[in-house]
């Protein structure tokens, strides 16, 4: 609703200093003591057209000697400003450059309360702009209600264009009427921050502290999420107002969203000034409807990074979350717990759309595929070794006697196939070979080899061995993958079938399809290529590279083909920006008839810079060694790109230790024997982004912040856009310590024996920094069959909050779905010494949870099941009962067993 205005009429003040002319009469609508503003500074502005870089940002920015200048020959041509609010104008300040020669322009002078329906407040008429003057001229129009105002030129003495350096809009703003501002102490993340000048200092509240993204690693985002979904008004970006802070550009776009997913744009980028003269501080109007308000960066012309002191978001908040629920937690829950639950156990819940890494293939499941032949469908479990209970959606399809298949009907074209799948180890262990035939429809197409030689081990959970005799089984799919003879179009119908050619029986999880094709060598003349596909082609290939004293040479192209390596390339003496033909074609692999071969990439930080684009990685590991097998291992390492990479059957993707301002995206990684990512020993300002993971051996993404390598200070890390499925020992996101760190848009699927996500302080012997005082958070996560059971009877949730040896603190959780978890929802557990308790879990708020479907679950640990909600009271060895406190707020419980059981006298759960 639009406020009134004050009706007070006042005269202003003659000899205003240069600005005005004296004679220049002004009628404000506000108190008597004020002067009219300058509306117009650092405003958004438009225009019909531009020459060259004279665009219509310079009319604002404050300086005279920048100027807006229309396409040539084509009058009429209009410059526009947008003073961000309602406003009584009474007078224009045009200006030229003071030194040009004198000129007439023809000029109209229009208005605007919406930006649409433009209406003349000044007819067409001659000015006159004389260096005598400073060619400056002035135009009175008389008390203009208007939001916006157009100039549109008709004529030009001079040059055949519209031309304008400085456009002052004299007047008086309406009251504001945008809001309350929603931001301040909320939490706030970003992209990347340089040094100690992270995201939460754009909502402390103090101009004085700033963020600032690292430098160059555009675009760059900052994103602050209100208490509520919101009526936005407006969105206010300040800088310091000290003149230090020299005037600059930015150019940005406003995006929002009031729930999970994507962001949509709200402002379309614009490049905006700030000028210490207005106070560095730029307003822009927004329209829309936002929980999560995001700045995308994309140029600064003052520094490297982009740069917010601090962030004001107006408009109407929603219905306060923290009002107290409708219905008393205190009452007993109106379900009877024993009764059945209304929806079919046996009917696994689909993947949520909208949460995730959004990858460039269609995965298809078994039990949404046709079966026939004598196929089964098996399952759904939760067993661990059992051909259901590790497969994604807990089912498969089991193609054991000749004939048995499971078909899919095409919904997009794909050259490819990957097929996730299982068969029988050899009877002493170490695999054996086997094949599945593939036909599209309905004719043979090609065969599709497969091999048991990663998988099945046995045994001790942590520690299992490539032996039957040790024990159940573990880790029994791996995936494999074959391009297509043809392009198969959406509607055809491709089959996996068993025929008397293939030996072995034949489990079948999912399949996943894509078109590709190779990418070229961005620049014959600048990229080296190997003389061939041998490991010391390629390094004398890097070597030419960074031996280039004459910068010949930005990087190295890696050709499609099959390269052998058996050993690690390294990168070191500048930055090499090396990039193959797509993970697809341009293929690294460790020496067929060997085990676990250390290859991949290891970089110094004399190649700060580096980027390693667009190949894929195969390995020989058939177990876990720690310490070798990581493809990328980093240390000390600054401003590296890793993207579009695609690694399976190695000990790890990616290891970093101190690494700051670096960025992993638009990866694939499967078949790990333990993590995919890991970032440690003061790991900051990177962004992990849009990677999806498949069967990792230990977490899928980590982040630890251990000290032992002589890093600290691990902060300001985004891990953003991230899918885990089906991870067979330990939990699909773990993050372990640190500070002002988000992991966000993130889905956990499956995992065998552990959580979706750990938060935990544990520091396994290692020094180590605990959690705080900053936040860390955790946000817009979907949790789907996740938790298991490990290190003996031990039963995971779906998320696990340990409070261990360093603080537990400054945990902040929102927007989390948690569904159909296989022992809980939620536990918090404490670790104890000597009988004591290490440390509580402090300062933790968890924001619109919810958690449906945490069953009993009948099997050797049912005692430990069906709870939503956990404060753990048992006696784990070295563990429990919990300590500290939580908070929830707008808290979801449906379709649980035991909502929330906490019979602890030493952990408070508040529910508001």
């Amino acid at each position: 609703m639009r406020r009134r205005k004050r009706t007070t009429t006042i005269t202003a003040l003659a000899g205003l200093t240069g600005l005005l002319l004296s004679s220049l009469a002004v009628v404000a609508t506000q108190s008597a003591t004020a002067q009219p503003q300058d509306l117009a500074a650092g405003r958004v502005t438009s225009a019909s057209s531009h020459t060259q870089t004279y665009v219509s940002a310079n009319v604002t920015d404050g300086d005279a000697a920048t100027y807006w200048e229309s396409a040539n020959d084509s009058f009429p041509e209009w410059l526009q400003v947008d003073l961000g609010t309602s406003a009584t104008v009474t007078g224009l300040e045009l200006r030229l450059p003071p030194a040009w020669e004198s000129r007439d322009q023809d000029v109209t002078v229009l208005a605007s309360a919406d930006g649409v329906s433009f209406a003349p407040v000044r007819d067409r008429d001659t000015y006159s702009f004389d260096p005598a003057t400073e060619n400056t001229v002035e135009v009175d129009v008389a008390d203009t209600d208007a939001r916006f105002l157009r100039l549109r030129f008709e004529a030009n003495t001079r040059w055949p264009a519209g031309q304008l350096s400085e456009l002052r809009v004299l007047g008086t703003a309406d009251e504001p009427t945008d809001g309350a501002n929603l931001a301040e102490g909320r939490p706030s993340s970003a992209s990347s921050h340089t040094h100690a000048y992270v995201a939460a200092h754009a909502t402390d509240g103090d101009t004085g502290t700033y963020w600032e993204s690292g430098g160059g690693q555009y675009p760059a985002t900052l994103t602050t999420s209100l208490a509520t979904p919101a009526e936005l008004t407006s969105v206010t970006v300040r800088l310091n107002p000290d003149p230090v802070w020299a005037q600059r550009t930015q150019t940005f776009a406003v995006l929002g969203r009031t729930g999970s997913g994507a962001f949509t744009t709200l402002v379309e980028p614009v490049q905006y000034t700030f000028s210490p003269s207005t106070g560095n501080v730029v307003t822009v109007p927004v329209s829309g409807s936002a929980r999560d308000v995001r700045l995308e960066f994309t140029a600064n012309s003052g520094a490297p990074g982009a740069q917010v002191a601090e962030l004001e978001v107006r408009g109407t908040a929603g219905e306060d979350p923290t009002d107290p629920p409708t219905d008393d937690p205190t009452d007993p829950p109106t379900d009877d717990p024993t009764d059945p639950p209304t929806d079919d156990p046996t009917d696994p819940p689909d993947l949520p759309d909208g949460r995730g890494a959004d990858m460039p293939y269609q995965l298809l499941e078994s039990e949404d595929g046709t079966l026939g032949g004598g196929a089964d469908l098996l399952g759904p479990n939760r067993t661990v070794g059992d051909l259901a209970g590790e497969a994604s959606g807990r089912q498969a399809a089991h193609l054991e006697q000749n004939g048995a298949y499971v078909e899919w009907t095409l919904t997009e074209p794909t050259n490819t196939l990957v097929t996730r799948f299982s068969i029988p180890d050899a009877p002493g262990g170490g695999g054996q070979d086997g094949s599945v035939d593939i036909y599209v429809d309905g004719q043979f197409h090609k065969r599709l080899d497969l091999t048991s030689r990663y998988t099945w081990v046995y045994g001790n959970e942590a520690s299992p061995v490539n032996n039957p005799s040790a024990g159940g089984p573990r880790h029994i799919y791996d995936e494999a993958n074959t391009f297509l003879d043809e392009t198969v179009p959406a509607g055809s119908t491709i089959r996996l079938q068993k025929t008397s050619a293939n030996p072995l029986p034949v489990a079948v999880d999912f399949i996943s399809t894509e078109l590709v094709s190779p990418k070229a060598n961005p620049d014959p003349a600048r990229y080296v290529e190997p003389t061939g596909f041998t490991h010391q082609d390629v390094q004398n290939a890097l070597d030419k590279a960074r031996m280039d004293n004459d910068g010949e040479y930005d990087g190295v192209y890696l050709p499609a083909g099959d390269y052998t390596t058996s050993n690690k390339f390294q990168v070191y003496g500048e930055a090499v920006d090396i990039v193959g033909a797509g993970p697809w074609y341009t293929r690294f692999h460790a020496p067929q008839g060997q085990s676990n071969t250390d290859i991949g990439f290891r970089a110094e930080s004399s190649a700060n810079g580096s980027k390693f684009r667009s190949f894929s990685y195969w390995g020989n590991y058939v177990e876990r060694i720690d310490g070798p097998g990581k493809v990328l291992d980093f240390n000390g390492v600054a401003d590296m790109t890793v993207d579009d990479l695609w690694v399976e059957h190695m000990i790890c993707m990616f290891w970093a230790a101190n690494m700051d301002d670096s960025t992993i995206t638009n990866s694939r990684v499967r078949n790990t024997w333990a993590d995919a990512i890991n970032m440690t020993n003061g790991s900051s300002g990177n962004v992990v982004r849009n990677i999806e993971t498949r069967g990792t051996g230990d977490d899928s993404f980590a982040l630890f912040a251990a000290t032992d390598a002589g890093g600290s200070g691990q902060s300001g890390n985004l891990y953003e856009s991230l899918t885990s499925l089906v991870t067979w020992r330990a939990a699909g996101l773990a993050v372990y310590g640190g500070q002002n760190n988000t992991f966000r848009d993130i889905l956990v699927a499956d995992t065998l024996v552990y959580s979706g996500v750990t938060i935990s302080s544990l520091d396994f012997g290692y020094p180590m920094e605990g959690f705080g005082p900053g936040q860390t958070v955790f946000e817009d996560i979907s949790l789907i069959r996740t938790g298991g059971h490990f290190w003996g009877n031990q039963t995971f949730p779906a998320m696990w909050l340990f409070s261990a040896s360093k603080e537990f603190r400054a945990i902040r959780v929102s927007d989390v779905d948690i569904v159909d978890p296989t022992y809980s929802g939620i536990m918090f557990q404490t670790n104890y010494v000597g009988g004591q308790p290490q440390n509580a879990v402090e300062d933790t708020v968890l924001t619109r949870v919810s958690i449906s479907g945490a069953r009993r679950s009948g099997d050797d640990w049912d005692a430990k099941s069906g709870f939503g909600i956990w404060a753990n009271e048992l006696p784990e060895p070295g563990q429990g009962p919990a300590v500290g406190s939580a908070t929830f707020v707008d808290l979801t419980l449906s379709n649980n067993a035991i909502d929330i059981r906490n019979e602890t006298s030493t952990f408070t759960i508040d529910r508001q």
